[in-house]
């Protein structure tokens, strides 16, 4: 069954947000997992590749954007998408987008990062209820930004 982690940072300023997820990909990726980053649209989703090239000084992630008409490789350990399943097996999704995809269940872990704004926690307090509902194993851990 999917392990839905909590992510609660302090700032409300979306920059920060995105660096935790950033920060999270490249985790994830140097520990060998494969990752899908969800976006809430295209303007997010090119947010998040702009900032996987300069979120840090000294090198950038290797990644992947799926865009309209293309489609990643196999061999991208990373993919940030917005409007659909991505085609190729990932074992983490990170869910930055305000609703849950239907297609949540086939990750082995879900990392929901939430800002400290109050409109935003709301919309993640209802997803927790979702996934507690439901049954998932829910963890939550505090970022100190």
């Amino acid at each position: 069954m999917t392990r839905v982690d909590f992510y609660l940072t302090q700032t409300s300023q979306r920059k920060q947000v995105l660096n935790t997820a950033c920060r999270l990909a490249d985790k994830a990726s140097r520990q060998g997992h494969h990752i899908f980053i969800h976006t809430d649209d295209e303007t997010q989703a090119q947010k998040m590749n702009e900032l996987l090239w300069t979120f840090r000084q000294t090198s950038f992630v290797p990644h992947a954007l799926i865009e309209a008409g293309t489609t990643p490789s196999a061999n991208d350990k990373i993919v940030i998408g917005h409007d659909h399943d991505p085609e190729f097996k990932h074992d983490v999704m990170i869910n930055l987008a305000a609703s849950i995809p239907d297609f949540f269940s086939r990750f082995e872990r879900v990392a929901e990062i939430v800002s400290g704004d109050e409109s935003q926690r709301s919309e993640a307090r209802e997803r927790f209820k979702f996934y507690r509902d439901r049954g998932y194993e829910l963890t939550t851990h505090d970022i100190k930004n």
